[in-house]
């Protein structure tokens, strides 16, 4: 696969995996600022209420921005590690992930967030697709080539995300999903 298979592939099973059902509240390419000079896109965000039957639950909740990268080229690319919310992801490969350890282990990943994305949250995590019958860590060891049958594919949390402080507004952030439209 290509990148662009690659990306689209890892936002179908995202949707797929992760936004199905009653309850889930998500948009895609979400802007925020779109008419400043830093102007951002999440790929996905995902409000998650602590119940929707009381103004406390819906005020309770949280966000979760997802970050789709097809390689560790795309992971470096400049274009969106927009992590505004209180839980933050990286969608990719096991191959990408790989690629990426090391600079995540050595901080290079940091320094580069802390330079090109500085109003991004450091409470990030990693998911990564294996096919539902894998585990992660055998994966790890000999990834399997993606194919196009979105529906025997899993996300994995390979690197779990702690809850950090979200800078936004609610009002703001659920705003900006209603924009995007879906």
């Amino acid at each position: 696969m290509d990148r662009k298979e690659t990306t689209k592939f890892l936002g179908q099973l995202l949707i797929n995996t992760r936004f199905g059902g009653a309850g889930k509240h998500w948009a895609s390419e979400v802007s925020i600022d779109p008419w400043r000079r830093e102007a951002k896109r999440v790929d996905y965000m995902q409000f998650s209420p602590a119940d929707q039957c009381s103004i406390s639950g819906i005020e309770k909740g949280i966000f979760t921005c997802y970050e789709i990268k097809s390689c560790k080229e795309d992971v470096y690319s400049g274009n969106g590690l927009n992590f505004l919310g209180e839980k933050n992801y990286i969608v990719t490969t096991m191959e990408c992930y790989k690629d990426i350890l090391p600079d995540l282990s050595s901080g290079k990943f940091a320094r580069h967030m802390r330079e090109q994305f500085p109003e991004s949250s450091n409470y990030f995590g990693v998911m990564v697709a294996i096919p539902d019958w894998a585990e992660a860590t055998d994966e790890f060891e000999k990834p399997t080539p993606l194919d196009t049958e979105v529906r025997q594919w899993k996300l994995a949390v390979i690197l779990p995300c702690r809850y950090g402080p979200r800078k936004r507004s609610m009002t703001e952030l659920l705003f900006c999903m209603l924009r995007s439209g879906h």
